[in-house]
């Protein structure tokens, strides 16, 4: 197999029937693999499948049920590569969010992914090979104001992506995370309309005064971005490479 193919593997992608995750659908699936698309949109997730000729997994991950050992056991077997993409957004200052808002990311953004790599690990142990692929974000990184779930959740999630990688390594499973800024998506063209009614500034001004001030290249990322990235790292190419968070923030965080 060539060292960028990943011809013969198994892979699984939360949120993958739209935005980053469907970028990432397809960057895996051009490179070989049978890629699952897991998402609540049954009918996104089995669109996008047949159209890279992978399976769908139609599932709401906050459903108890779906992530009971059974279930996954189940839905997961065999996958040799897990992205953990799926994620929401509520944006409010603390004193006015939502304790139920702030539960929900935490268990869809966080303890969901634990589930998830839980699941998958003795099956890579066994093979020798495996691949965890964490879609954080520069706010696992970085604070910003109104995101205090969001924010917490991602560096969490950072930390359980090394912890893995240090369990894994004498496995040949590596861990990962892609730390993205804001990437072109319904996701974030909703927060354009949040932050603008969080800051009480009119919408045409929200990437240049809140989204990209930080940024030294002004634009947003680009889904397809975000996918080359996780494919290379699903590759054999990536071997040495675990423990990392790859920023793709158009250097944010490098301030």
């Amino acid at each position: 197999m060539p060292s960028g193919s990943l011809t013969g593997r198994r892979a699984v992608v939360t949120g993958g029937a739209s935005g980053i995750g469907a970028a990432i659908v397809r960057s895996l699936a051009e490179r070989g693999a049978h890629v699952i698309v897991a998402d609540m949109d049954d009918h996104g997730a089995s669109s996008l499948a047949e159209e890279v000729d992978g399976s769908s997994w139609p599932v709401n991950l906050l459903d108890p049920q779906a992530v009971t050992d059974a279930a996954l056991a189940e839905a997961l077997d065999g996958v040799d590569i897990l992205v953990n993409n799926a994620g929401i957004q509520r944006i409010n200052p603390i004193q006015n969010f939502a304790p139920d808002d702030f539960h929900r990311i935490i268990n869809l953004m966080l303890e969901v992914p634990f589930l998830l790599i839980r699941a998958v690990l003795p099956q890579m142990y066994t093979a020798g090979f495996g691949r965890i692929i964490n879609v954080s974000s520069v706010h696992g990184l970085r604070a910003s104001p109104f995101k205090s779930a969001y924010v917490a959740a991602k560096h969490g999630l950072e930390g359980l992506s090394k912890v893995t990688a240090l369990e894994g390594g004498a496995h040949g499973v590596t861990s990962n995370c892609v730390s993205p800024g804001y990437v072109r998506t319904p996701l974030v063209e909703k927060q354009i309309a949040d932050q603008a009614a969080a800051h009480g500034i009119p919408e045409s001004e929200v990437l240049s005064r809140i989204m990209l001030t930080e940024s030294a290249i002004k634009r947003l990322v680009e889904p397809a971005e975000v996918g080359s990235l996780v494919a290379w790292l699903a590759s054999t190419e990536a071997a040495m490479v675990t423990g990392s968070s790859y920023t793709m923030d158009g250097g944010w965080s490098a301030r």
